[in-house]
């Protein structure tokens, strides 16, 4: 799939041989791990002896066209020691497994048994990656020179951060922000998430308006870059949640524990989007209505429980109706579906909420306590830069 423009794309149709091999050669002394254990797999030991400190890791489910086209740019501009690559493979069945072993025989494998979705997915990767850093990256991420370290450079200087994320631009519009993270995550009262760059459907051009490097509520789990010891100390991704939300619920737990978020715009991703569900995936629809409810239950305090549940009861029913009259009824239903499968889910979720009320940090600044729904319907509020904090 070839990027719509040159801005973003880099030609790779005639180099990828030539980038394979040259990585490959360099590499040698990068292990494979191929077998199929209920934790992902031991890591060589080799690798875990090589004074890693960063692991750029790739989650992969039947993403071999995507890593075909994105896997050389990556390597093109990642190449600095003590870094390395992983694919973890969500037991894909498209021959990316056959097609990285063959292209690719350096670069660390993790061969899940089956797919575990995003989350676990995730989880079970990187308890197998030694390194001080994990990079949580999407397949369908182009990055760009010295994007992974404006990374870690700032988290080297900057102990009291727990995470940071790239500006993400948009691969089919490279002048617009990204849905997905674009210049940093917020949530509203609500549990509503936006970013810098994007409310709601509304994406900003990007000129240089949100260039300043700023703390956010959660970054984007298309390029995540976070400590391994916070990631594991905050109990890592809900594997509950499967896929959708798992990152802002990890980001406010991190937030409870006083550690800070941050997006760093000098560094610069483009994300393809939509590369596993599209935004108008049912399913996808589902996922997001029913895991934002179960973050809400188990993070909100309990003073501002039973207002805001009460508030989005009325609003996803509302957006359930909206989806009906825009002739979406698969979306209509993938909402009430997500409410029904809340509540049957929500006993489940109560240890959760006890265990998470001992949280140091009680009040986050960067939760906007608007409704950024009320603001961009009815006050036709779209840009980030309206919003008053």
């Amino acid at each position: 799939m070839e990027p719509n423009n040159t801005k973003a794309s880099v030609d790779i149709n005639t180099t990828d041989k030539t980038k394979a091999d040259a990585f490959n050669k360099d590499k040698t002394k990068a292990g494979v791990v191929d077998k199929d254990k209920t934790k992902a797999g031991a890591v060589d030991k080799d690798k875990s002896k090589a004074g890693i400190k960063t692991a750029v890791v790739i989650l992969n489910w039947n993403g071999k066209a995507l890593m075909e086209q994105y896997l050389p740019v990556l390597i093109e501009h990642t190449g600095s020691p003590g870094v390395s690559l992983v694919v973890a493979d969500n037991a894909s069945t498209d021959g990316s497994v056959e097609w990285l072993k063959a292209s690719y025989p350096a670069i660390q494998l993790i061969c899940l048994e089956q797919n575990y979705g995003f989350a676990e997915g995730y989880n079970r990767a990187l308890a197998s990656v030694e390194a001080e850093y994990l990079v949580l990256l999407n397949s369908d991420v182009q990055v760009s020179p010295n994007w992974l370290e404006v990374l870690t450079d700032y988290l080297d200087e900057h102990p009291e951060v727990a995470a940071c994320q790239p500006k993400i631009l948009s691969l089919k519009q490279p002048d617009y922000f990204e849905h997905a993270g674009a210049c940093g995550g917020f949530i509203d009262a609500l549990g509503y998430p936006f970013c810098r760059g994007r409310i709601q459907e509304y994406l900003e051009t990007d000129q240089g308006q949100y260039d300043q490097s700023c703390d956010v509520f959660w970054a984007s789990g298309a390029c995540l870059c976070i400590r391994r010891e916070d990631y594991f100390s905050a109990g890592g991704l809900d594997a509950r949640f499967f896929a959708h939300m798992e990152e802002i619920d990890l980001c406010w737990r991190l937030r409870k524990l006083g550690r800070r978020l941050v997006c760093l715009p000098a560094s610069v991703v483009y994300h393809l989007g939509g590369g596993t569900l599209n935004k108008e995936n049912a399913h996808k629809t589902f996922l997001n209505f029913r895991n934002n409810l179960l973050m809400l239950y188990k993070n909100l305090p309990q003073g501002r429980l039973f207002g805001v549940m009460a508030l989005r009861l009325l609003l996803d029913y509302s957006a359930a109706l909206s989806f009906l009259l825009r002739g979406c009824p698969k979306s209509a239903i993938a909402v009430l579906r997500g409410r029904m499968a809340f509540r049957k889910l929500r006993p489940g979720f109560k240890k959760d909420r006890k265990s998470l009320s001992r949280g140091t940090q009680k009040n986050i600044p960067e939760i906007y306590r608007g409704c950024i729904v009320f603001d961009y319907f009815l006050r036709g509020k779209k840009r980030y830069s309206q919003l008053k904090f």
